[in-house]
């Protein structure tokens, strides 16, 4: 008999998760994902603020099942699903609308910024969900210090040097502490025109505190915390316009050429592909062995599936996405086998973790909520265990060591992805007007 066809679709915690669980699964297994790498999307914001370098939190799909002989890799973006015909839909560098065949499909293909119907703020206010997003914030941030450096006009530095972040979540509690260390510690003594130190950062929400999934304690240290470094909170006020200028909170403009949004997310499109029943995140209702309705071949895991456990929605971290394709894929296993399935899907809570610059965290598992030098240290242990790799660990460890000691950053780089065909410009002019004087 053929071994069955397995296609994962998404390369990042539930759909590797789901591949590894597969590694010795009798079957041909097609994992495909858009971008080449797999991203530790926990830290994407330390590459958004020069900790850490995209290469020490995104590595290769390619290399990390390079010994897994019943899995290819291939380098596309899925379209869509026909479920009648057992088959999916991808696009490649050359051809459109591929059929891929599949006998059991897992769908991981995560999330993407929710504007919450202002689909308009997103050309003011970029996200952070991508490699190329932390590099464009990167990007931003320093760009702000050098042409507020440049600029004539002392009353501009202002406007320059003001950062705003709208969410106060744990992508914005995190980014704004970051910032704000960045800023007061390894820019300081690295421009001469202005004070980095008189950046102004603002951080927006219309929740009534930060870090809302935490008890109340841990978010008001939280709070406390952010002000001691600096960061303006403002909360319980909704966002009212954005423009090139800034943004506008409760009637109130915030001049500012720095504005990122660390709101909300939303669901990629999987539940339009499956023509199915979705929460009104638009994620896919699954049953509790992560199954769609009627089709017990689809599986649907991480931040694209929705399931309740004692009467609440799961929430959509790394963990779940992490416990839920690795059940899928045990499941699966089961099956091809013909051997004993596993009960209901159960996630286990490890609890949950952010930083608040460095050297204090805030910790909630159970009852247990610890804040402090105690908590970041737990907080570090864990994110080194997830990293894909043990050069990952080891590196992100040193630069992580390096950055406490002498608070100089892994990557202050400011790169232009457009940059070979402006470089060209300037070389072929000046190459011509060299001939042309002999």
């Amino acid at each position: 008999m053929s071994r069955p066809n397995i296609v994962i679709v998404g390369g990042g915690f539930g759909g590797l998760a789901a591949a590894k669980a597969l590694r010795n699964t009798p079957a041909q297994i097609i994992l495909v994902d858009r971008t080449n790498h797999h991203l530790f999307q926990p830290l994407l914001y330390q590459v958004a603020t020069s900790v850490l370098s995209a290469s020490q939190i995104g590595s290769p799909i390619r290399g990390i099942l390079r010994n897994q002989q019943n899995t290819t890799v291939i380098l596309g973006e899925v379209t869509g699903v026909d479920k009648d015909q057992k088959r999916l839909f991808a696009n490649d560098a050359d051809r459109r609308e591929v059929p891929v065949p599949y006998d059991y499909l897992i769908l991981a293909t995560g999330a993407t910024h929710s504007y919450f119907g202002h689909n308009e703020f997103e050309k003011y206010a970029p996200g952070l969900k991508s490699l190329a997003d932390a590099v464009a914030v990167r990007n931003k941030i320093l760009q702000a210090f050098e042409q507020a450096e440049a600029e004539e006009d002392p009353s501009r530095h202002r406007d320059l040097l003001t950062f705003v972040l709208v969410g106060a979540g744990p992508t914005g509690v995190e980014l704004s502490a970051a910032i704000a260390e960045l800023v007061h510690s390894t820019l300081k003594s690295e421009f001469r025109r202005i004070d980095p130190a008189s950046a102004r950062i603002v951080l927006v929400d219309m929740a009534p505190r930060v870090l809302g999934t935490f008890s109340e304690g841990l978010s008001k240290a939280a709070k406390e915390r952010l002000e001691k470094l600096g960061v303006e909170v403002r909360l319980g006020h909704s966002v009212d316009q954005i423009d090139a200028d800034g943004i506008v909170v409760a009637g109130e403009r915030i001049a500012s050429n720095t504005v990122i949004w660390t709101a909300g997310v939303a669901p990629s499109p999987a539940g339009k592909w499956l023509k199915v029943e979705t929460d009104r995140a638009g994620r896919v209702r699954v049953q509790n062995d992560l199954s769609v309705p009627g089709h017990p071949e689809i599986f649907v895991v991480g931040d694209t599936a929705s399931l309740d456990q004692n009467g609440k929605p799961l929430p959509g971290v790394a963990q779940v996405a992490i416990q839920q394709g690795r059940y899928a894929g045990k499941l699966i296993h089961s099956r091809v086998i013909g051997g004993h399935a596993p009960g209901p899907f159960s996630y286990f809570d490890k609890g949950n973790m952010a930083v608040v610059g460095k050297g204090f965290a805030v910790l909630q598992s159970g009852k247990l909520h610890v804040s402090g030098i105690v908590a970041w240290l737990a907080w570090a242990a864990v994110h080194l265990q997830y990293l894909a790799s043990s050069s990952l660990r080891l590196s992100v460890f040193l630069q992580w060591v390096w950055t406490m000691l002498t608070s100089q950053r892994g990557s202050r780089l400011i790169v232009n992805h457009h940059g070979s065909e402006l470089e060209q410009t300037v070389p072929v002019t000046a190459i011509r007007a060299a001939v042309s004087s002999k």
